[in-house]
This record gives C-alpha cells, structure tokens and sequence, in this order.
C-alpha cells in the first residue's frame, strides 16, 4: 500500500470567475490525523465537496488508494471507504440511538432503502450497533431518543453512524463546531480513539484540538495552500499567524 491514501494534484474549483479551491496538493498519509485548517471563506469546506464528490472539480486529479476517482460519484466514493461528516449533524431526531446506527449497519445486509423491514430482521445488526455505540461511549444512551441527546453526544453518535460505514478515511467537518469545553474535550479523544487503524482528515477550528490530536496541518487561505507540517511547525510560520491573527502574534490558542 502506498503512504498516501489521498492525493490531490493541482485540485481548483470556480464558480463563476472566482476561484474558491486555487491548485491544492494535498497529501494524506495512511494512519494520520490531517487537518485541513484556515480563516473563513479559505476554501476547507469546497475542498471537502470535492474530495467526496458534492462538487465536481473545475481541474485537477484526485487520487484515493493511488487510483484516480476524481470524476467518481459520491455514492461510488463512500462504497471505496470514504465516508464523511456534516457541520450540521446528520442523524435522524426522532430514532433511538440504537436504531440510527442499526440504519448505517443496513447496508451489509443490502436492504440499506428498506426502512419497514421487520424488526426481527434488523435485529440481527443489533449486536455490532451495540458495540460501536460502546466505542464512541454512547452504550448506556442505546434506547434514548436521538433527539433529546445533549449536543455533544449527538455528535458522537455521527461519528458511530460513520464508523458503520466501515471507513478507510474518514472526513469530518468541524466536528466541534458550537460546541462547549467539556464536549469539545470528550469528541476530541473520541476521535483519537476510533482514528486507531484509520486515516482521518478533518476540517476544525479549534487550535486547541488541532494541536492535541492532529500528526499534520494544511493550511488554507483565499483557496490556496499557504503551508504544511506539524502543528508546531505552523503556529510559528509568520504567513499563517497574518492570515489568522492579522498579526505576527503567536498562533497557540486561537479559535477561529
């Protein structure tokens, strides 16, 4: 297997005359937690379309595994192992806990569509639901309405959904996002947690967890590529602590 599980090669997107992803290189080595940071409106979220296929690239290639997928649809990414989170969290309010990852496991038996199959027949996904929940630390909520959830279990209950995808490379977008410090301290070593054996490559703002958790940053800004490395690397690069802080102040802390 290649180091790299994902490559981008000269990756651009225009929407009408502007240039919202300007020539991106991205490489993501195997087993890594990669981030994909920068200011608002730096380009990480159309990146991220484009990586799973929401977006069609303008140019450039995408390579997953060293296999081009850079016209693939989004159903076809998923089923190579590419599975994403949304800002928003995408899980439905009204299920128990159990049942939403019950939903994500449907498709190994291949009724993923057939929502009224019986319960007796679901319930052979019950055993390995019960075990991601137990990853993510969402066992004792197994019967709790997704709905009333706290915020922050919410989130970690997508990131299980996303683990039943059997996922070689996750991409999680934001995953802390609006959310306070004891919940933002729990999804952050839930990530380093179920990273075990993956590649994850995450979008955050949060300096506090990108330094914590992440083995390599890229930095956006206005759509391009302005630097790479470690986190300590990059809080001390002069171009980013401009593009964060306005400032060569010290980038350690920041929240964007």
């Amino acid at each position: 297997m290649a180091d790299h599980i994902l490559e981008t090669h000269n990756l651009s997107k225009q929407f009408k005359g502007f240039t919202a992803v300007d020539a991106v290189n991205l490489k993501v080595q195997r087993g890594h937690i990669h981030a994909l940071i920068g200011p608002n409106g730096a380009g990480k979220t159309t990146c991220f379309n484009l990586l799973t296929k929401f977006l069609v690239p303008s140019s450039g290639d995408i390579l997953f595994n060293g296999k081009h997928i850079t016209f693939h649809k989004p159903a076809q990414i998923a089923r190579q192992g590419v599975i994403r989170s949304f800002q928003i969290s995408a899980v439905f309010p009204q299920m128990s806990v159990l049942e939403n990852v019950r939903i994500a496991l449907q498709r190994n038996l291949g009724t993923s569509y057939h929502f009224w199959r019986s319960e007796a027949s679901l319930g052979k996904l019950d055993e390995r639901a019960m075990q991601l929940l137990a990853e993510v630390d969402l066992e004792s909520f197994s019967e709790s309405r997704t709905v009333d959830l706290p915020y922050g279990r919410k989130r970690a209950l997508e990131i299980a959904t996303t683990l039943a995808m059997e996922p070689e490379l996750m991409l999680l977008d934001e995953p802390t996002q609006g959310m306070g410090h004891e919940d933002v301290h729990r999804v952050t070593a839930l990530i380093k947690k179920v990273a075990a054996g993956r590649t994850v490559l995450m979008v955050e703002h949060n300096m506090s967890v990108v330094s914590g958790i992440c083995d390599k940053i890229s930095v956006l800004q206005r759509g391009a590529l302005l630097a790479e490395g470690s986190y300590d690397e990059i809080s001390r690069n002069p171009q980013v602590m401009e593009a964060y802080m306005g400032s060569t102040a010290p980038l350690e802390g920041a929240v964007q």
